[in-house]
């Protein structure tokens, strides 16, 4: 499945926007903070409107401001993770995998809680949960959505190094096993150069 986005958005003063095309695996959208690169992510998603150009993903059209196609967030079936994990705080961690589940989801719930090794949260409430659960519990939310690629906004920002390499080896087990595509935001060129396919500079 690839990637063909070439977006812009006036923000204020400022003028955000991305052009790129990637193929299967891990793109990693690489600068420093404040260059826009959530506000491309949330354009590919369709949290935020471009005022100019086309998102297409898998060869399906997204959005296309000369044609006037904008198709809304669930219909673009993008599993999202956000910078926080914003788990349902009065769901335990069960209901939240299972919140949004669908039935064109890679994994069921049985592969997708043993994928991320994740069985011995499940009664546990999300305020309870370290940074890196609940990293793990929002990708396997995502996953279980039936979403046919990931967009990952610096899903390892404000974790201790152990916690950083457990996600990351989620992110590449991801990557390598299901060949889910990824879309990932980070400003931290260590994870950039091993997690990336390829890195769009912005």
């Amino acid at each position: 499945m690839s990637f063909d986005v070439d977006v812009t958005r006036r923000l204020g003063d400022v003028q955000v926007g991305a052009a790129f095309e990637a193929d299967d695996g891990l793109t990693v959208l690489f600068g420093s903070s404040g260059v826009g690169k959530t506000s491309v992510l949330n354009m590919i998603a369709g949290l935020l409107k471009p005022d100019w150009g086309h998102v297409r993903v898998g060869g399906e059209t997204l959005f296309d401001s000369a044609a006037g196609i904008d198709l809304p967030p669930e219909a673009r079936r993008a599993g999202y993770v956000f910078q926080e994990a914003r788990l349902f705080p009065h769901k335990r961690v069960r209901a939240n995998l299972l919140y949004g589940r669908h039935e064109g989801a890679a994994l069921d719930i049985d592969d997708t809680i043993g994928f991320l090794g994740i069985g011995h949260l499940l009664d546990r409430w999300p305020r309870t949960l370290s940074g890196g659960e609940a990293r793990r519990v929002a990708i396997g939310r995502a996953l279980l959505s039936g979403a046919r690629f990931l967009l990952l906004d610096e899903p390892l920002s404000s974790l201790d190094r152990a916690r950083r390499e457990e996600i990351m080896r989620a992110i590449l087990h991801i990557r390598d096993a299901l060949r889910l595509p990824i879309l990932m935001v980070t400003h931290d060129p260590e994870e950039a150069e091993r997690l990336g396919s390829r890195i769009v500079r912005m």
